[in-house]
């Protein structure tokens, strides 16, 4: 980038998932555009993941249409593997994305279209802004985590593999897919593992020979608009680990992980639990059996030729620390040298000077269109229906943007007859 103003019509801000599909939108209907990316392309798939992750849907699902993985399409792409994928994805296109730039602020324009926006390699006037920087911004780490200097504390998002910590046990606190995986393999590796376990939804990872990414399709799921009351922040259990398996947080403590409730504080080198495992448990157990229930109604209803599962609906025993569970953990006398935070992320739209948040700093939108004339917000959770956030919902969310964008720019470029 020069250091003189670029002026653009669309400006799309990060070239991971979204940004690529957002690109290929825009690129299809001739809008002008650049894509700035402050590190490489899906360069979160490649450094804010642990060494082993893959995908945790099936290679045939979890793409954009116009490419395929290469491999088997029921497996589970690798990280690194993905991020590739969205780097040759962008080429097929010559898609316009310059990498090695950081926005670091955008504000509206006055008394004239558009809005400008300051970046570490120059300044860029743009009619059109889309925050394609996705949900996972900064990682979370409550404000209980205790103060002892001699814990190793980390995020997930900063975890790479067993070697990285220290010699001892670990905690493991939040329970959904990276909790989950990134405990597991710590007890593989002959660490002793705490996991603590808060409310979760535990889908199957496959039923009657199908996988769940392929149910919540054929049943409607992924297109629901809206969570259900009170599930907002519900993590999800599911894992396409080491082949994909359900998890079972039953089999993983017969495996030799100690299973806590949810984290409620650390004092004086105790960590406290609430006594809501198997509660939490329990409601795992039933979101997973709801699903099994509507899979058979749906192969009833439909005719369909599905081999029966019905060891699916077997339950292991309750482990010990299930029925007598630990209410509080002496880290020292534990052996608990590490901590792990599995407690998600937040969005960080401060580079962002415009009317477009509410009260709590929540971009307002229908869709992506913020309510700020100009501004879209695309990848969030729930952006417009449940896949939102999955490789293939956030395509088609950047259609619909894309889609509004040009349409803007017919009322906008329209000239009356005779003018």
């Amino acid at each position: 980038m020069t250091p003189e103003t670029i002026k653009i019509d669309t400006l799309v801000v990060g070239a991971g998932q979204a940004g690529v599909a957002m690109s290929e939108h825009l690129t299809r209907l001739d809008i002008p555009h650049l894509v700035l990316e402050k590190n490489r392309i899906a360069e979160a798939w490649r450094s804010a993941r642990w060494d082993s992750m893959v995908a945790n849907g099936p290679a045939w699902h979890d793409r954009f249409p116009g490419m395929e993985f290469a491999g088997d399409p029921d497996g589970f792409v690798a990280k690194e593997q993905v991020a590739d994928y969205f780097v040759a994805y962008a080429q097929q296109f010559n898609a316009p994305i310059r990498t090695g730039v950081e926005v670091k602020r955008l504000r509206r324009n006055q008394g004239r279209p558009g809005f400008t926006v300051e970046t570490t390699q120059g300044t860029i006037e743009a009619l059109h802004v889309v925050a394609a920087t996705g949900p996972f911004q900064r990682p979370v780490i409550p404000a209980i985590a205790p103060r002892e200097p001699e814990l190793h504390q980390i995020h997930s998002a900063h975890y790479r593999n067993p070697q990285q910590l220290p010699e001892g046990a670990v905690l493991v606190v939040g329970a959904g897919s990276s909790g989950v995986q990134i405990a597991d393999e710590l007890r593989r590796a002959g660490r002793e593992v705490y996991l603590s376990v808060g409310p979760h939804d535990r889908p199957p990872r496959s039923y009657r020979n199908r996988d769940f990414c392929w149910w919540l399709g054929v049943l409607g799921l992924w297109d629901l608009s809206s969570s259900e009351p009170g599930k907002e922040h519900v993590t999800i259990a599911v894992s396409g680990a080491r082949g994909g398996r359900t998890v079972d947080f039953r089999r993983l403590a017969n495996e030799g992980i100690t299973l806590v409730g949810r984290t409620q504080s650390f004092e004086q080198g105790v960590a406290t639990f609430s006594a809501d495992l198997a509660e939490n448990i329990a409601r795992g157990d039933e979101n997973y059996l709801g699903l099994l229930d509507v899979a058979d109604a749906w192969v009833e209803r439909n005719g369909a030729s599905l081999p029966e599962e019905p060891e699916a609906r077997e339950m292991l025993p309750d482990p010990e620390c299930v029925t007598d569970p630990i209410l509080s953990l002496d880290l020292a006398r534990s052996g608990v040298t590490s901590i792990i935070w599995a407690t998600g992320y937040a969005t960080d739209h401060n580079w962002m000077e415009v009317d477009a948040f509410d009260e709590q700093g929540k971009p307002r939108h229908q869709r992506g269109v913020s309510s700020e004339s100009g501004i879209y917000f695309l990848g969030l959770p729930w952006l417009s229906r449940r896949g939102s956030t999955f490789i293939w919902g956030v395509w088609h969310d950047a259609k619909h943007i894309a889609d509004h964008i040009a349409t803007r720019r017919n009322y906008e470029h329209y000239l009356p007859s005779g003018e």
